[in-house]
């Protein structure tokens, strides 16, 4: 049976991978930040010889992207250092390596969507080091498979879907960025994106090289987030009005790409692997999470409470990388 060594079990994307793995019967090694230092060459090594893996995939990364502008060379220890450290140990032994990397790569001033062949122009210490990391695989390692991804959400860890859910049940009115543009993936769809590069690379039947792979269709922060929340309302009865505002109207320490648009045809035409539109797998989402919140709360006894003040308006931080980690 073909066995797949999975870095960074504990990120959003590395959960669903594991559970996708468990539904298909894949023999899958995940091992988390508790489990392995990814920068530490001889637990890499040890990793490598413990596992003995037919394909090795790394969904760890540093995403704190405001935060990397004052932790640099923490950022590029995990996400320049560490992954040509890992391509470099995977030469070794001859095991081929799926990558994951990020639209952050592009200054997001193209008009349309990112291809793979378009030229990289980082805008700030995150995007850097993402570009750093590539760079640094392709250098150590021919066998590999980076894929480039935009706006992850899922189920688990933290993301921008869930942040959504939580205000939208605190506040009356969500101010939301609508001059960025992007593609939301669903970790379900990355998941299998990255598990079938794996097998492919496993059997020798893969095309080395990067890839971009998001979902499918284009929306704004703002678009995305009146998109969960009119997801959310069967469920709780609330619908705050979520008003558009620009990138300047909430300042941040890293500047992020307008356009973070990624084209994957090359991806599903190599692989066979096609997102679902983001759209469906926005609401399976927001379904399957207030389905499990309401499971797990119990009816409560009515009682009357002094009428509350409706909570303020504040703009929404600004979010984090959309990469999987």
């Amino acid at each position: 049976m073909t066995r797949i060594l999975l870095f960074g079990a504990g990120g959003q994307l590395g959960r669903e991978t594991a559970a996708l793995a468990g539904e298909r019967g894949i023999d899958l090694v995940a091992l988390g930040h508790a489990d392995l230092d990814i920068s530490d060459p001889v637990a890499v090594a040890r990793a490598l010889e413990a596992a003995r893996p037919d394909a090795l995939i790394n969904a760890a990364a540093y995403t704190a992207v405001d935060k990397a502008e004052s932790e640099p060379d923490l950022a590029a220890r995990i996400n320049a250092f560490a992954p040509g450290l890992i391509a470099e140990r995977c030469a070794r032994y001859r095991t081929p390596f799926i990558h994951v990397s990020t639209d952050y790569v592009f200054d997001g001033t193209k008009r349309g969507a990112y291809v793979e062949a378009d030229p990289v122009a980082p805008l700030g210490v995150y995007g850097r080091t993402k570009a750093a990391g590539e760079a640094a695989v392709r250098a150590a390692h021919e066998r590999h498979v980076i894929v480039r991804t935009s706006w992850v959400y899922g189920a688990h860890g933290n993301n921008f879907l869930k942040t959504m859910l939580r205000l939208a049940g605190e506040r009356d009115q969500l101010r939301v960025v609508a001059d960025q543009r992007g593609c939301p993936t669903a970790t379900r769809d990355l998941a299998e994106a990255v598990l079938a590069a794996a097998l492919a690379a496993a059997k020798g039947d893969a095309r080395w090289g990067t890839y971009h792979f998001a979902g499918r269709g284009v929306t704004t922060w703002h678009g995305f987030a009146s998109a969960i929340v009119a997801a959310a309302e069967p469920h709780t009865g609330r619908k705050p009005e979520v008003t558009p505002i620009t990138t300047a109207d909430y300042p941040t320490p890293a500047s992020r790409p307008k356009n973070s648009e990624l084209a994957s045809d090359l991806f599903e035409r190599t692989f066979g692997v096609r997102a679902a539109p983001w759209e469906q797998r926005a609401r399976e989402v927001v379904d399957a999470l207030l389905a499990k919140a309401s499971l797990a709360t119990p009816p409560q006894p009515e009682a009357q409470e002094p009428e509350k003040a409706p909570a303020p308006a504040s703009a929404i931080p600004a979010p984090q990388s959309e990469e999987a980690s």
